[in-house]
């Protein structure tokens, strides 16, 4: 019973659930953001089935022991939204895209339509269907299917998300930020988190910054905007945003000056004393190697162990590996030396304190203005921190060259970035930045630092190679290698022999090389250009691409109704597959209505994106707790009856029948390699064998039992310094996540990125790019990490638009999943663009007042909101709460539609380019295609008193679509006790 004002909790969320008569309580996983938090759906039978009370966290998962965020427990209103989608769909007729204009038709009839046309597709030209994916977390399925399809069109989300993140860190130090690792805040002393918003691992990462911050840590912010995360930081230093490189190449100039870095760590784990050729020769700034063939093929990003070294006790070259690591030899980090042959050299970190050199504290605070003192105090902070106060466990380990080491070394400084650095068309060199810094001090994979997660480190470069033979596209056929990969050399990216891309996207082209995700951003605009070809029919998974996924969304949504000459769409069949009614179902030709998370089997595994944890792989599933609502089902149950139906051979028997009943079959029974599958728990014939076994038919049943995960705790000695432990590399080995056991040495120094260079400057044979990208090339494939401002800089008058303007997610809301959700509405209903009280001031804009936000590309109007907490040369805003009027069944002029507004409306999806086909290209990172969502310029005005007191743009209302839920069911009625009576 509740106790008026008593200081005793009405309940403990920490004890086991109590079912009565009247409830059951399910673990699954939760899906209302990225993290996967373990969760339990407490259910009530009602007059038409189970239906949800509550949710909470589940305190057995090792993810987040309990903890629920507001979104989380959220879960039950968007089950119950009024936005969903409930049968299959066909737009009308005669009836134009964008109208929402649809007659329902059954599954057989949306299946066969859609089999007969992707069949005719498959038959003729394959690359004519292209799949793009958003946030789905079952890559491995629809990239197999794209691959046994025969079409390398697609993409997963990571193109507009965090490939730079991903990307950089994993060609540099083997792994990356997020699911792939992170920062140890048990062991740490001093927290450095550089642009990361209020959502991203939420839940874990709340919950260590407690303990952290409990334990004497210190946390230090470094973001334009002190939201989230950063309002409990000690320190708040505020930046402008796409300039955080100059910030980590000036930290770097301290360190070095200061002596404040890890010698040791650099000499044996690191690429920092390999000889690089400094001749200007085909092999100018290449790494020098050993010419007898005994000693294997150069050096280079796939064959990555011939090359040399100076030894200062012998004054003479010695092979990296074992002589250079071998005991009695001290390899050099700095100097300039001349090889037997006369060839000059340098060890690559005397070429790294060579780049660092000019970059001054002074040189970056005119940049990212934060003053020098600043710079300075923060760079001895970090160093200080690192050497002075390391410490070490009693973990004894042995390194890959068999070396033991007695105990294992912690240097207690910790990094965590995400999009803030990512998201800028200079970020893939930003993450190279910030992965060296946190190299040069020692911190990767050691306690107190970063961290690997299983099955990370990967090899430098990932033994993952995107397919890139135009002769594979051959009718009925699959792809000889995965849709999207890691490239080591021009020989690897996807193009015609005339250099033009082969895919629809231009990823792993020579506009984008290393695009490891693709380029969902574009494949719109390009697909209504037929740059580089016509495709016929797009597949869209969970992407808003007509609204908050899409740069220059107007622009978009009016290519969508574009037509040719003869009358027909530009792009001829667009298929959309989602739960709800968002803006992009209203330009769908067909419509499959997907389930929710608590509706389908889902898998988060080691083939796609685990949850582990630092101790060891752990991988989780989501199981159905509810049946589907109306005549929903699964995506992945869609793709697996096509792919039976399209005789693909990986899902097919040579008879030609289907190999799988259902996706949970699949699952348990698809092995890429003999006892290797997506689920590591509980295999073999009766579940006794975990991480490497036969499949088992009771697989789910045992995930089920057992909270929907699996953990696997490795020994301690395997748990530290992952890219060089013996023991560790032969382990991941064998459990299938790597494909070789050899040390991963981190890439300072990247001779991959020094392929491309000299291709470019025409210095070495085989493939060459266009003569109107050769400069660009040369330019930002430098091997050495460096800050270039945004390209879009380059395109804009600074001057008349003088202010950065960019978006994060509210803690929340997820991007438009929740911003719909009758709950999480209660706490934002719109956005405002909030905006430095000086800055606002001075452009007449009132607090509460409406203001126009203006680009180059494009105006918005919202209303505006004082806040200290934004740099005065930034204003900024949450994403995806602005909504088009009655998408997701919200109410006529609900505050969503006409005070919310969506800053994506400024940005352009590309930039002028001469040479290319339509004198433009993508406004994405050079090097990797990633997005630039945060580098458009803007200014900003009072909006005048007579004009309406409304957001703009505005579109047109579109109806509601056949069979949508509508109005949403009373579900506060469970709380009062009411089990009838609802409508």
């Amino acid at each position: 019973m509740l106790k008026f004002l008593s200081p005793e909790p009405v309940h403990d969320p920490l004890a086991a659930p109590t079912p009565t008569d009247a409830t059951t309580v399910k673990t699954t996983t939760c899906y209302m953001c990225a993290c996967r938090c373990g969760i339990r759906v407490h259910l009530r039978e009602g007059e038409q089935g189970p239906e949800v009370r509550y949710i909470d966290g589940n305190p057995a998962h090792p993810l987040n022991q309990g903890v629920i965020c507001a979104k989380g427990s959220a879960g039950i209103m968007k089950q119950y939204s009024p936005a969903r989608l409930t049968q299959p769909l066909r737009r009308k007729p005669g009836s134009a895209r964008g109208a929402g204009e649809f007659e329902p038709i059954s599954w057989d009839e949306a299946l066969a339509l859609l089999g007969e046309r992707l069949a005719k597709i498959r038959a003729t030209d394959p690359k004519k269907f292209a799949l793009f994916t958003g946030r789905d977390q079952m890559q491995a399925l629809t990239g197999l299917f794209a691959r046994q399809f025969g079409t390398p069109n697609y993409a997963a989300h990571g193109g507009f998300c965090s490939v730079n993140m991903a990307a950089g860190m994993i060609y540099t130090i083997g792994g990356s930020f997020w699911e792939f690792g992170g920062p140890d805040l048990e062991r740490s002393k001093l927290f450095v988190m550089i642009g990361t918003a209020e959502d991203h691992h939420s839940n874990p990462m709340k919950m260590a910054l407690g303990k952290f911050k409990r334990a004497g840590g210190r946390f230090i912010a470094i973001n334009p905007i002190r939201t989230g995360y950063a309002a409990i930081a000690d320190e708040w230093i505020p930046i402008k945003p796409g300039t955080d490189g100059a910030l980590l190449m000036a930290l770097l100039h301290e360190l070095f000056a200061s002596d404040l870095i890890d010698h040791d760590f650099l000499k044996r784990f690191t690429n920092a004393p390999q000889l690089v050729v400094l001749d200007e020769n085909t092999r100018e700034g290449l790494f020098a190697f050993d010419p007898d063939p005994a000693r294997g093929p150069p050096g280079d990003g796939r064959h990555p162990h011939n090359k040399l070294i100076w030894c200062k006790n012998g004054n003479r070259a010695l092979n990296a590996y074992p002589e250079g690591i071998a005991e009695g030899c001290d390899p050099a980090l700095e100097g300039h030396y001349i090889l037997e042959d006369g060839t000059r050299v340098a060890p690559s970190f005397q070429l790294l304190r060579e780049r660092a050199a000019s970059c001054t504290p002074e040189w970056a605070e005119a940049i990212c203005g934060v003053p020098a003192a600043r710079i300075r105090q923060l760079a001895r902070e970090m160093g200080e921190t690192a050497m002075h106060q390391a410490f070490e466990l009693p973990i004894p380990w042995e390194d890959a060259w068999g070396k033991q080491h007695p105990t294992t070394i912690g240097r207690p400084v910790a990094f965590h970035a995400m999009r803030g650095l990512a998201a800028h068309s200079n970020g893939f060199q930003t993450v190279r930045a910030l992965a060296v810094l946190m190299s040069v001090l020692g911190t990767i994979d050691r306690p107190g630092g970063f961290r690997h997660k299983a099955p990370y480190p990967r090899h430098i470069v990932p033994n993952y190679r995107a397919f890139n033979d135009p002769d594979m596209i051959q009718p009925n056929t699959p792809l000889n290698a995965a849709p999207l990969g890691f490239p080591a050399n021009p020989d690897e990216l996807a193009i015609y022999p005339d250099g033009s891309p082969i895919r629809i996207d231009h990823a792993f082209s020579w506009e984008h090389p290393l695009s490891a995700h693709g380029l969902m951003h574009n494949v719109i605009t390009n697909a209504v250009k037929g740059d580089p070809y016509r495709i016929d029919t797009l597949m869209i998974f969970m992407a808003n691409m007509a609204w908050n996924s899409s740069m220059n969304t107007q622009a978009v949504r009016e290519m969508l109704n574009r037509k040719d000459e003869g009358g027909e769409y530009q792009i001829p069949f667009l298929v959309v597959c989602d739960a709800f009614q968002s803006e992009t179902v209203a330009f769908a030709d067909l419509v499959l209505p997907d389930t929710t998370y608590l509706e389908r089997h889902d898998v988060m595994g080691m083939l796609d994106r685990p949850i582990s944890e630092f101790d060891g792989p752990v991988d989780s599933v989501r199981v159905p707790v509810l049946p589907p609502t109306g005549q929903c089902r699964p995506f992945q149950e869609v793709l697996i009856d096509l792919a039976a139906r399209l005789k693909f051979p990986a899902f097919t028997t040579p008879e030609g029948a289907p190999k799988f009943k259902d996706y949970p079959d699949f699952v348990v029974n698809f092995q890429p390699q003999p006892g290797i599958g997506f689920l590591m728990g509980w295999r073999g014939k009766d579940g006794t064998e975990h991480l490497r076994g036969e499949p088992n038919p009771k697989q789910w049943e045992m995930y089920a039992q057992n909270n929907c995960v699996f953990h696997y705790h490795m020994p301690e000695g395997m748990q530290y310094m992952r890219n060089w432990n013996r023991a560790y590399l032969d382990f991941a080995k064998d459990k299938g996540w790597r494909q070789k056991n050899d040390p991963v040495q981190l890439a300072l120094y990247s001779d991959t990125l020094q392929c491309f260079r000299l291709a470019a400057q025409g210095k070495c044979g085989g493939r060459q790019p266009p003569e109107h990208l050769r400069e660009r090339i040369a330019t930002y494939f430098d091997p050495l990490p460096f800050w270039y401002a945004p390209l879009e800089d380059a395109a804009t008058d600074l001057a008349a638009y003088p202010l950065n303007a960019v978006t994060q997610r509210p803690m929340a809301m997820y991007h438009s999943w929740d911003s719909q959700n009758a709950w999480l509405r209660q706490i934002h209903s719109h956005n405002y663009l909030h905006v430095n009280p000086k800055t606002a001031q001075a452009a007449g804009i009132l607090d509460g007042g409406w203001c126009w936000v203006e680009s180059q590309w494009g105006k918005v109007r919202g209303m505006a909101r004082y806040t200290e907490a934004v740099e005065p040369g930034t204003v900024w805003t949450w994403n995806a709460i602005g909504k088009a009027d009655s998408a997701w069944q919200l109410a006529p002029g609900a505050d969503e539609a006409r005070k919310g507004f969506l800053l994506n409306h400024l940005i352009s999806e590309e930039l002028p380019c001469a040479g290319t086909p339509s004198g433009a290209i993508s406004n994405s990172d050079p090097i990797t295609g990633q997005a630039g969502w945060y580098d458009v310029r803007v200014r900003i005005r009072p909006a005048d008193p007579e004009e309406p007191q409304e957001s703009y743009p505005q579109f047109a209302a579109v109806p509601p679509a056949p069979g949508v839920r509508g109005k949403a069911q009373r579900v506060l009625a469970y709380f009062a006790g009411a089990k009838g009576g609802r409508k």
